[in-house]
């Protein structure tokens, strides 16, 4: 079945509507568009002035998929892209801007069902917006190990006078998101990223590793601190999942994070793409602040420096993460001692 539909005065012909690319779930292309029109409004907003990178399944979840960064030169001309030079590549790479609603439609209907953008606007690459941590659950832990890690990484957050938003990945694991908004680089937001990752690591090591070989990950969480950089990209907020089941990458409040981690069910934070309309109709966009909420990343040496002399051990920064995370732990250490002395635990 194929149709054309007019959305927002562009012309649109879509294909094979009928098509089911959810075989589990009987979920269809046409229940795909419908989905991504239903929560356009919240999304867009997140999507837009980014480079975006599709992961496309033109036969369906339990088949063959594959990336595409560059548009595809069948494209309409009502689609906006934008040159950005890959070192990779040796080559410049024209992505896809989904800022309007004819060009989801037009993505959805060519099975880009998963939809990855970049942490920076496309007007300065680098330069992130935000920092992202993936908690990324080894089996047997699931999310609800995840929920717990993420606690103590909002406790991190709040050390630092920084606020921070959980997602579900719409897959195993949880996503925090720490809003930024202002200059930085990702050479300063990647090695802090590490830091923290590194700190959680070294204080809760039957729990948590930061380091990506899948043979230390087995029943512990592992704390991907390596989105952070310009040529990578993080599923996007309400992106559907190319899963059994149409889940989606759901916002959520940490009220729900610390349910889950207390009653130990992973089952409340799974999300379907008619779930998450609804709770957007009932909660609006939990994620809104990651587009507006200004935060800068704090300066690790001034901040241990400023700790005092309670401790005669070397303060240096540097590039590599391993040197960066000792400031953090020193920071930690002393704010520890006041928080002893003043009473309080």
């Amino acid at each position: 079945m194929d149709s054309t539909i007019e959305i927002q005065g562009r012309q649109l012909k879509l294909s094979n509507l009928e098509k089911i690319l959810y075989p589990a779930a009987g979920f269809t292309k046409q229940q795909i568009i419908d989905y991504y029109v239903r929560i356009a409004p919240a999304m867009i907003p997140h999507l837009a002035a980014r480079p975006l990178t599709r992961k496309r399944y033109p036969n369906g979840v339990d088949e063959e998929f594959f990336y595409e960064k560059n548009a595809p030169q069948h494209r309409p001309d009502w689609v906006k892209t934008v040159p950005i030079w890959s070192e990779g590549n040796r080559r410049m790479v024209h992505y896809i801007l989904a800022d309007d609603l004819p060009t989801l439609v037009w993505l959805a209907n060519l099975a880009a069902i998963e939809l990855h953008p970049s942490l920076s606007l496309a007007k300065d690459i680098t330069c992130p917006t935000m920092m992202v941590f993936d908690l990324d659950p080894g089996p047997p832990a699931n999310i609800v190990q995840c929920c717990q890690v993420a606690l103590w990484l909002r406790e991190i957050f709040e050390h630092f006078g920084l606020q921070s938003f959980p997602k579900t990945s719409g897959s195993k694991g949880l996503q925090i998101y720490v809003p930024l908004n202002t200059p930085t680089s990702y050479e300063s937001a990647k090695p802090f990223a590490h830091a923290l990752a590194q700190l959680l690591e070294h204080d809760h090591p039957e729990m948590v590793v930061s380091d990506m070989k899948k043979k230390v990950r087995t029943g512990k969480v592992f704390v991907d601190w390596s989105q952070n950089d310009e040529h990578k990209t993080t599923i996007a907020v309400y992106s559907l999942r190319a899963r059994e089941r149409p889940t989606v990458s759901t916002p959520v409040t940490w009220e729900e994070v610390e349910r889950v981690f207390k009653k130990k069910d992973a089952s409340l934070l799974v999300f379907e793409a008619g779930q998450t309309v609804k709770r957007v109709e009932k909660m609006g966009d939990l994620s809104a602040p990651l587009l507006v909420l200004k935060q800068r990343l704090p300066d690790l040496k001034k901040r241990a420096e400023s700790a005092g002399s309670e401790t005669q051990e070397p303060i240096s920064i540097a590039a590599q993460a391993e040197e960066e995370a000792e400031p953090v732990r020193l920071f930690r250490r002393n704010s520890a001692r006041k928080v002893s002395r003043s009473g309080r635990r």
